[in-house]
């Protein structure tokens, strides 16, 4: 009796988290309040206030739930690549396929939570109110790590310039991530916002080409 009852409870805060993320991914986060929430959860809206105290604790619960899979899933990326270079350091393109893949080509388009996800981590990467507080607090370890990595890599490089290189590939993957629609209007239906294989098939060597530019002495 009492495992039925915790799992209803857990059943019941899967689905809060469920609503609140699609919630805040198509309105943002001033744009949601906590009765919403309950609404489309169809739960009582002091269940949500039990579980998540605010809706501050519900947007940090929902930033916290995937954050560690996805970090946890490209460490180990990194250290495959790592490891299958021995001795010598990855190539920059193999640490940027590492960083990539685990989000753009194991077929999370198809799973409509990490789209939810993924179109609000956009929002936040892109937010000078959020970006840098909550990226920081979720994901700078794990990007410290591909930074260390890309140092390596790249001994040579001014530390600006590969700052700035790893800048640019977080905004062109956030962009990829909001999944606008703006790649198939412009492309009147050639390239597919959707298709995060796509996009990642082609990110790989952009980005890396981008940091072989202006991280290397010519």
């Amino acid at each position: 009796m009492v495992k039925t009852k915790e799992n209803r409870q857990v059943k019941r805060k899967d689905r809060i988290l469920d609503a609140a993320e699609a919630l805040f991914a198509k309105h943002g986060f001033d744009g949601v309040s906590m009765r919403m929430v309950a609404e489309k959860a169809e739960v009582d809206l002091a269940l949500a206030s039990y579980h998540f105290g605010n809706k501050r604790g519900l947007f940090d619960a929902i930033l916290l739930r995937r954050a560690g899979v996805l970090n946890q899933t490209r460490l180990e990326a990194l250290e495959k690549c790592q490891k299958e270079a021995g001795e010598n350091s990855p190539t920059v393109e193999a640490i940027i396929d590492a960083y990539l893949k685990p989000l753009l080509a194991f077929g999370y388009e198809e799973d409509e939570g990490w789209r939810h996800y993924f179109e609000l981590i956009a929002q936040v990467n892109n937010s000078p109110e959020w970006g840098g507080q909550l990226m920081t607090k979720y994901f700078d370890p794990m990007a410290r790590r591909f930074m260390d990595a890309l140092k390596k890599a790249l001994p040579d490089s001014e530390p600006q310039n590969l700052y700035w290189a790893y800048h640019f590939l977080s905004g062109a993957l956030t962009l990829t991530f909001a999944n606008t629609g703006r790649i198939d209007k412009l492309s009147d239906g050639v390239a597919q916002s959707r298709d995060m294989v796509a996009a990642y098939e082609r990110m790989v060597p952009f980005i890396t080409a981008g940091f072989l530019k202006i991280c290397t002495k010519e």
